[in-house]
């Protein structure tokens, strides 16, 4: 497992704070043992959380032309038809899976494809699971097209705490399944619209891992 490049600057920061905030604690209550060992434990217990929220395990993914896989860890929260008006502006099949502060926040491409749609909206903080957080919440709109001329769009949603999107591609990219496309800093979710003949795989509650569970194959 490695530490994600997007946490660089937040570790360094953070680790410095932590040092200041103990030696401090050190200097003015120099025989207090008990407050120095408590404010020890707080801080590295806080340095922790943040250090593991920008782990990156390793994944392997099994590339599979009829098959989308998971682009985030979380916890699939919506599974239903809707209408999708931005690209599609059609019925898609949509499956949402949310990511708590405690996931893995790397997003992986769920197909290998030409991106040939890409759109960052800038918007509200809505928590991740509020029916509104897929049209009124900052997010990034991308579409894959497979060799096979299947589309599929997914969206990346901040949350209440997520303050950053990130993305690594842009419209006219190959992309390869399993492939990082983006972070996104603390709660989030990403939604994934899809064919509405295709078959879900997941069911409402499941915890799927990015870049390795099948959520949908294609008919």
């Amino acid at each position: 497992m490695t530490l994600h490049r997007e946490g660089k600057s937040l570790l360094i920061s953070s680790l410095l704070i932590v040092l200041v905030i103990n030696g401090l604690v050190a200097y003015f209550f120099p025989e207090n043992v008990y407050l120095r060992e408590t404010i020890v434990v707080i801080t590295s217990l806080f340095y922790l959380i943040i250090l593991q929220f920008f782990r990156v395990p390793a994944r392997h993914t099994e590339i599979n032309p009829n098959h989308i896989i998971a682009p985030a860890d979380g916890k699939v929260v919506v599974i239903e038809e809707v209408e999708e008006p931005e690209y599609f502006k059609g019925k898609r099949k949509q499956v949402s899976i949310f990511m708590s502060p405690l996931n893995v926040h790397v997003n992986f491409n769920p197909i290998s494809g030409i991106v040939t749609y890409f759109k960052y909206h800038p918007g509200k903080y809505l928590v991740a699971w509020h029916p509104k957080s897929s049209t009124e919440n900052e997010r990034t709109t991308c579409v894959v097209k497979h060799e096979n001329g299947t589309e599929i769009l997914f969206r990346q949603i901040a949350g209440a705490l997520a303050k950053r999107i990130c993305w690594y591609v842009k419209e006219g990219d190959q992309v390869t399944q399993g492939q990082e496309f983006g972070f996104i800093k603390f709660g989030s979710r990403i939604d994934i619209y899809l064919p509405l003949d295709a078959e879900i795989c997941v069911n409402i509650g499941d915890k799927p891992v990015g870049s390795e569970t099948i959520i949908a194959k294609l008919r």
